[in-house]
């Protein structure tokens, strides 16, 4: 049987509204997730550089061997320790000399650095006071001629990590509230659309969860389907992110990309349920 234009019409109608709704679920739901993987990988980039701190410990040359393995031993026992590299004044010479591209001990006649220790921390445990206090406790050895690190670019690390931490889920927070406020506002105008149908049931009888029950069922498939788009486009962005920045380790921890497909899949679903009743409800 032939359809009307007026049919045709309000099929495509129909068609368009559906797929906007599709498409604005799955843009908000991807750029959600997209922000989810940059909070948790921001915590990553942000314990590498901690990591790359370090703190120096130089040795007196009249240190005895015990006296070395005794000061190394206790800084790896250390919680808050990740690795100790002992670097001996020849070594740290000829670091010197690949550096400036001269042999300083052939001038002087004798060389003027003394052996190390090289105190690395482990992020979650790294903080100025910690540092200051393990480099306090350092100094009171007698072979130990003096205790170097970055006061100020740790006390500067420290403070935009917690800043941009806190600005990140605020922005989070925020980004939330706007795909709930998206996603209910493209549901509204489907069932906008469909206003006079859900009028007409009325009259005829029709009770509001039998009216309802369609709208939820239609919604909730376009709010799975809008999920797995976004999903798919998220796993696509996190392997590439993989190939490019292999130190971040993404795919090693299989737990975290799982926790935000998850949390992406119940946000959708759940925005459409809530939104589809709360729309039906009001005409």
């Amino acid at each position: 049987m032939k359809q009307l234009p007026e049919e045709r019409f309000n099929k495509r109608r129909l068609i368009s509204t559906y797929l906007s709704v599709v498409v604005s679920i799955s843009l908000v739901l991807f750029l959600t997730g997209v922000l989810g993987i940059l909070l948790l990988n921001s915590k990553k980039v942000a314990d590498h550089f901690k990591e790359q701190i370090a703190m120096t410990v130089y040795i007196k040359d009249s240190a005895k061997e015990i006296e070395l393995k005794q000061i190394q031993k206790t800084l790896s026992l250390n919680s808050a320790t990740k690795k100790v590299n002992f670097v001996s004044k020849e070594e740290a010479s000829l670091r010197h000399k690949n550096e400036i591209g001269e042999d300083f001990i052939e001038f002087l006649g004798y060389n003027p650095l003394m052996n190390s220790i090289d105190v690395y921390f482990k992020a979650s445990f790294l903080n100025p006071a910690l540092v200051s206090k393990l480099s306090k406790d350092m100094e009171r050895y007698g072979y130990v001629s003096e205790v170097v690190y970055d006061q100020p670019l740790l006390e500067l690390l420290d403070d935009n990590i917690k800043k941009i931490t806190f600005g990140m889920i605020l922005t989070g927070g925020l980004f939330i509230l706007v795909a709930v406020l998206l996603i209910n506002s493209s549901i509204r105008l489907s069932i906008y659309n469909k206003r006079l149908i859900i009028k007409t049931m009325q009259l005829v009888g029709a009770t509001k969860s039998f009216i309802r029950r369609p709208f939820i069922k239609t919604h909730l498939f376009m709010g799975f389907v809008g999920a797995i788009i976004a999903l798919v486009c998220l796993g696509i962005l996190i392997y590439e992110m993989d190939n490019y920045f292999p130190e971040l380790k993404i795919l090693e921890n299989p737990v975290e990309p799982a926790l935000i497909f998850t949390a992406i899949l119940a946000l959708g679903l759940g925005i459409t349920l809530i939104s589809t009743f709360f729309a039906t409800q009001r005409y």
